[in-house]
């Protein structure tokens, strides 16, 4: 750059950002002051035009929706031909300028009642968000017609009915009632959790030599059996805690027991590929299952047929026939061990949870996978189905996750036991229990998935707090006791706190945003 360019650039004045701006703004004001002073005349006729324009723009797709057969008639007189009859009806004086049952725009379609109505000139605002509500004078009955033929319109315009708002859903409806709080749009909040009382220690059984890995209460409550590392198999007296009997014959660590409400026999599994059937009246094997290869880590009996399901670290699940012994079907899809196995009456009918991260969910008839579930991340080693609802949730060292039957559809995550989980239990007050190898125990709601209690037993006295694990737990029939199996060589039973009072231990629950459910 030469030395004249220089010099015409030192000769302009400088001035600050804050003197600059401030001269803008004032060129700016003077520009349109004279825009401003003026008051412009509205004209009725455009602002009535735009306002129909807007109407038909916005709204036109939905104000052919299907409605109510005894209401159709009603809404086309009401509706006619949307913009000329806005701007020809005079009379009405409606406080939305659509009432229906739901938020538009947020769905694709809209729901027209008896009482739909157009109002005459809308605000902009109006025009913009559409406010709507229930009309009082609407019965429960029209609430639910109207509901149905929200679904009418989501099938018309080819979307299932699952993708609806929740907003929509009966739930709401019926409790929000006529209010506008029940189609707010306001971001879902977890409802408030049921209060159960805390669970504490009231009992410990000492007797193995070993690790109790499994554990299982008879039908009639009177007594409990347990399987340990020690590879004897011990009965207990439930109201004592007094041990009654020891069934020695397995040669490795015993991994499962299970006692038959169907007949007078236990059966019992473990690391030495064994499963056996011990008739209690004899106190004495009577069967043996032969077929795994490998360790057999669990087993279930199915509640209404005489089969036998185990589940084995050869990667398989086998169903037994009890009575012949013989090997029904061999379940194969797994890609490594079966730590878990669970029956049920209905279709499907066992459920199975694997180190290779997944659910499966078998039709037992054809013995082939009905479905899959991949969204753990890590080793499944408990599942529990609950006694009432029609669901199951399975424990992975990354959460625990609800599902509902019959296609193992994800309801929620519980998060925050941060361990191993080798057990789960739930009874049917709603009581989820989750039992870890680092010897915590979490307490859950079912339903919200609150986490209101967790414990952490001391181990008992000359044992290291290293072998602090639970690797079973059980609720008793009668469900006021809860059984747990651990790795210093104890039976730990708890009881409901009968002292404890909602005031004395409170649901320290906030009503915050849900979270998005991760899967």
């Amino acid at each position: 750059m030469s030395q004249r360019e220089w010099g015409v650039v030192e000769d302009v004045q400088k001035h600050s950002v804050h003197t600059l701006v401030f001269r803008s703004l004032k060129r700016t004001h003077d520009m349109f002051v004279a825009d401003n002073s003026k008051s412009v005349a509205i004209d009725e006729e455009g602002h009535k035009l735009k306002m129909s324009v807007k109407l038909r723009t916005e709204y036109g797709p939905v104000l052919h929706m299907p409605t109510l057969k005894e209401t159709r008639e009603k809404v086309q007189l009401a509706i006619g031909d949307s913009y000329e009859h806005y701007t020809s009806n005079q009379g009405l004086d409606s406080e939305y300028m659509i009432t229906g049952t739901h938020p538009y725009p947020s769905g694709p379609g809209l729901a027209l009642t008896a009482d739909t109505q157009i109002q005459r000139m809308p605000s902009e605002s109006a025009a913009q968000s559409l406010a709507l509500a229930l009309p009082p004078s609407q019965s429960r009955l029209d609430a639910q017609r109207t509901a149905a033929s929200v679904g009418d319109i989501y099938r018309h315009a080819g979307i299932p009915e699952r993708s609806q708002p929740p907003g929509l859903s009966m739930a709401s409806m019926e409790s929000g009632g006529t209010k506008n709080s029940a189609l707010a749009k306001k971001a879902p909040t977890m409802p408030k959790p049921q209060w159960h009382p805390p669970w504490k220690l009231y009992r410990v059984i000492s007797g193995h030599l070993g690790w109790v890995r499994s554990i299982a209460v008879e039908p009639g409550n009177q007594w409990f059996v347990t399987g340990s590392a020690d590879r004897t198999i011990k009965i207990w007296d439930l109201a004592s805690g007094k041990l009654k009997l020891s069934l020695t014959g397995h040669i490795s660590t015993v991994r499962g027991v299970i006692v038959s409400n169907r007949s007078p026999y236990l059966f019992s599994c473990g690391e030495d590929k064994q499963v056996k059937c011990w008739d209690l009246e004899y106190n004495k094997v009577i069967r043996h299952y032969h077929g795994h290869l490998s360790a057999v880590y669990g087993l279930d009996l199915h509640p209404t047929i005489d089969v036998l399901v185990t589940c084995s670290r050869d990667s398989t699940a086998r169903i037994w026939d009890i009575r012949t012994k013989a090997g029904v079907h061999t379940l194969v899809g797994h890609t490594n061990a079966v730590a878990t196995v669970r029956c049920q009456a209905a279709e499907p009918q066992i459920i199975t949870g694997s180190h290779d991260t997944t659910i499966r969910l078998w039709d037992m008839v054809a013995g082939k996978t009905r479905v899959t579930l991949t969204n753990h991340k890590k080793s499944v080693r408990a599942v529990v189905l609950h006694p009432r609802q029609y669901t199951f949730a399975s424990g992975s060292p990354d959460n625990i996750k609800q599902w509902k039957f019959p296609d193992g559809n994800f309801i929620q995550n519980l998060s925050g036991h941060n361990a191993i989980i080798n057990t789960l239990a739930v009874n049917s007050d709603g009581v989820l229990v989750s039992g870890a190898d680092n010897g915590t125990m979490h307490l859950w709601d079912w339903r919200t998935g609150y986490n209101f209690q967790r414990i952490h037993a001391a181990v008992q006295p000359g044992s290291l707090d290293s072998e602090s694990g639970i690797f079973a737990c059980t609720f008793d029939q009668s469900e006021s006791r809860l059984i747990t199996a651990e790795a210093d060589k104890t039976i730990k039973v708890y009881r409901e706190d009968d002292t404890a009072t909602e005031e004395t231990h409170p649901v320290n629950w906030k009503p915050e945003i849900m979270k998005r459910k991760r899967f």
